[in-house]
């Protein structure tokens, strides 16, 4: 059987377990359809929830970016991970108690204000928005490479099976539908990662052969892997795997991204379909034990695939030839045919020098050599994870099994951002602004053709993408820890705040972080428009664009204080209503339920 059959039939065994859940999952009521209910077990949604929160950017992209930088990438791993833990514990245990089904109607409610609630949900479709735009493309990737198919049939495709699960099953169908989602996504994770630390470690386990010596026939066997990637790097010109720099912006970005994944919408809404409060906790201890299993495993990976890359472009090292054109392996021609990767003959010396052409010392090997610089010209670090298998020269069945896992993971995450987008729009506007009237039959259909118009939405931009899309992680999780995640702290822990501060912080949080965002990232709305060179030299104090949300906050955190002070006092009920939500277990008990 060739490989592309192969993949037809675990990723079509993978779509049709999917459609069998939706119909048996089928919401009948909004409380199904935004909340699966609130009867998920929480083993269950811990599950689920790792699913949502491990998106394409988690399973494709993180073990490329860190293979390419090493150190200064892990703060990916740290700002996630450390993200998740404050969600869990300052945030997910009170919405819950707070008992609404999404994140504006608790802004709208706690802080007695339509307004505040409208802000909230222009903040979170903006957050979900750009954020769903790399889940559907990832995906349409994901086909186009195993399937053979064009990217637009790809993504098609992948909007078709959403739409059958989600517009059924809302955040029922959704969540069972997670559940297989993990499954398939982490087994198609982890046994490549198995196979490839065997192969270069002896060790199955993929976190401790990251840390353990290279086996016999490997290069620098006997030699711990992280010393002998160092080794390789710094005798091809590069900076050191283990090393990092600029540790202030290293700590700026970590928190940009901790606070950032703090205010993600579409994960704290997983927290309000269990039945407690204390379940609430334990889907969140719960979810943090089924993403270890993948967040451990990713520096391994990230580490492992360079070591490969690299081998494979000098393969008798470096004081011997690169790699001749025509013995390149067949995973470097497969991956070629997609664009992701490519070399060029610059010299025709019919061989592939990989190095970095910076470098004094490789500059001058390559001049003794007749170099005319680094000849791997493309290689799109998406491809890294994707890719591994064929790079190790796994068999077809675990090639077929990443196809399926790095589907599952965009389709994931891409189901739980429309979900979110689809009770904004259809619980937060139309049933508590437009038409409070609104019957439960109406506000379910509003919740389907929200939820379908979302899809349509978020098919278009992938398939044509603004110029913002590239650097769709940094406006997601800068406008999240700029705007919603500073407003549900103040509400949940302030009783002096009021609707006029949490309006004027969200508002100020997001025009800050837009501003900057489109003026340094070169965007402004307009693809090609550049109002300031994108150098570090213009940035304001050194700052990137990508560490942007946690000045963000900060605006957030100051107008909404600055103003609050200024005006009225909440009413008495809201700031008891404060209160009691932050009543611990067992100290009363009036809401713990």
């Amino acid at each position: 059987m060739d490989q592309t059959t192969l993949n037809f039939i675990v990723v079509g065994a993978s779509f049709a377990l999917y459609f069998g859940i939706a119909i048996w999952a089928r919401a009948g009521s909004t409380s199904e359809f935004y909340a699966a209910g609130r009867g998920v077990n929480p083993v269950v949604n811990g599950m689920a929830t790792a699913a949502d929160w491990m998106s394409a950017a988690s399973f494709i992209s993180m073990a490329g970016l860190i293979a390419f930088v090493g150190y200064n990438n892990s703060s990916f791993l740290m700002g996630w991970t450390g993200g998740y833990v404050l969600m869990a514990m300052l945030l997910a245990p009170y919405l819950r108690k707070f008992g609404k089904y999404t994140v504006p109607e608790f802004v709208g409610d706690r802080f007695y204000s339509n307004s505040a609630r409208v802000v909230a949900v222009i903040c979170l479709i903006v957050i979900s928005v750009t954020y769903v735009i790399g889940q559907m493309t990832g995906a349409g990737v994901a086909f186009s490479r195993f399937l053979e198919v064009s990217s637009t049939v790809g993504l098609l495709t992948a909007s078709a099976v959403v739409f059958i699960y989600a517009v059924l099953g809302g955040m029922k169908g959704i969540t069972y539908t997670q559940v297989a989602q993990y499954v398939v996504l982490i087994i198609a994770y982890t046994i490549p990662a198995v196979f490839i630390s065997l192969q270069l470690t002896g060790n199955p386990i993929p976190g401790l052969g990251l840390f353990s010596n290279m086996s016999e026939g490997q290069a620098g066997a006997g030699t711990p892997l992280l010393v002998t990637l160092d080794g390789l790097l710094t005798d091809l010109g590069f900076n050191q795997y283990t090393t990092g720099n600029t540790p202030w912006l290293m700590a700026l970005f970590t928190l940009s991204l901790m606070i950032g994944t703090a205010g993600l919408p579409h994960v704290i809404i997983r927290f309000f379909t269990v039945p407690k409060v204390a379940d609430a906790r334990w889907s969140a201890g719960w979810a943090l034990v089924f993403i270890a299993l993948l967040y451990l495993t990713a520096p391994a990976v990230g580490a492992m695939a360079r070591l490969n890359i690299m081998t494979t472009m000098w393969p008798n090292g470096v004081e011997g030839e690169p790699v001749a054109v025509d013995d390149l392996p067949d995973w470097f021609r497969t991956w070629s045919a997609t664009g992701l990767l490519g070399v060029e003959d610059k010299n025709g010396d019919g061989l592939i020098q990989y190095y970095n052409e910076r470098s004094p010392a490789m500059q001058e090997m390559a001049a003794e050599r007749g170099w005319e610089g680094n000849e791997l010209v493309t290689f799109n670090q998406d491809i890294l994870v994707l890719a591994n298998p064929e790079i190790a020269q796994l068999p077809g069945w675990v090639i077929a099994l990443i196809a399926a896992g790095g589907i599952a993971a965009a389709l994931s995450t891409a189901a739980g951002l429309l979900l979110a987008i689809s009770s904004a729009i259809s619980h937060d506007l139309i049933k508590s602004v437009i038409n409070p009237n609104i019957s439960e039959k109406g506000e379910l259909l509003a919740a389907r053709i929200s939820m379908a118009g979302a899809i349509a939405l978020a098919t278009w931009l992938g398939l044509n993408p603004p110029g913002f899309a590239a650097l769709v992680v940094a406006l997601a999780f800068g406008l999240a820890a700029a705007t919603l995640f500073p407003t549900l702290m103040m509400g949940i822990f302030s009783k002096r705040m009021n609707a006029a501060g949490a309006t004027a912080g969200m508002l100020a949080g997001l025009i800050l972080t837009c501003a900057y965002l489109f003026t340094y990232l070169g965007i402004f709305f307009i693809p090609g428009t550049n109002l300031l060179e994108n150098t570090a030299a213009n940035y304001l104090f050194g700052i990137p664009p990508t560490h942007f949300g946690p000045i963000g906050a900060l605006a957030n955190f100051a107008v909404a204080y600055a103003v609050s002070s200024m005006t009225a006092a909440p009413p008495q009920h809201i700031q008891d209503l404060v209160e009691s939500v932050r009543i611990p277990r067992g100290a009363g008990g009036a809401l713990n339920k």
